[in-house]
């Protein structure tokens, strides 16, 4: 398979970091999401990828109004305040000792919640939103630093902004895996 900006290198490390899932530091292998959890079901809901380069979360500020953009776009309420995630995103720094590090990627995933059944409808959420912050040591590899990327056109092609906005960072990400 051909590299990409996604691949990195891989850092045992990680295999021991906790998950902050709706505000509690989780160990890896037990962090878990419902499988009525709408982001699962339905791919309903939105994400950022953060860097983090010593201890502090680049253009925190421009991914947070991304994030909280996306879910007004999409109707769904983050149900915490923005400093309250922001608080959140450092306490996931902090509790996995990653506070004065650089390499550090974090995904941070909001969905709509758990769905008391297998429906579309928003109004079948029966829970908050769900929100998990999972932070990882990601360098990328150095062949990639020292050697570029090489780009490529394929042929599937991004829906029209009626049908995907592709300014959103949505769950719904099949078209750019399928790409």
């Amino acid at each position: 398979m051909a590299k990409g900006t996604h691949d990195f290198t891989a850092d045992p490390r990680n295999e021991m970091i906790l998950i902050n899932v709706n505000g509690v530091m989780t160990p890896r292998a037990e962090a878990t999401v419902s499988v009525f959890d709408s982001g699962f079901m339905l791919g309903d809901g939105v994400w950022e990828g953060l860097r983090v380069h010593k201890g502090k979360i680049a253009f925190l500020d421009a991914h947070l109004d991304r994030l909280f953009e996306g879910s007004k776009a999409i109707a769904m309420d983050i149900g915490i305040s923005r400093e309250t995630l922001v608080e959140r995103l450092y306490e996931s720094i902090n509790g996995n000792g990653m506070a004065d590090q650089d390499g550090v990627h974090i995904r941070l995933m909001v969905t709509r919640g758990i769905r008391s059944t297998p429906y579309q409808d928003p109004r079948v959420v029966i829970s908050p939103a769900t929100i998990v912050i999972i932070p990882e040591y990601k360098d990328a590899l150095p062949t990639t630093v020292e050697n570029g990327i090489r780009l490529f056109t394929v042929h599937v092609r991004r829906g029209d902004p009626a049908v995907q906005d592709q300014k959103l960072n949505s769950h719904s990400k099949l078209n750019c895996i399928t790409a």
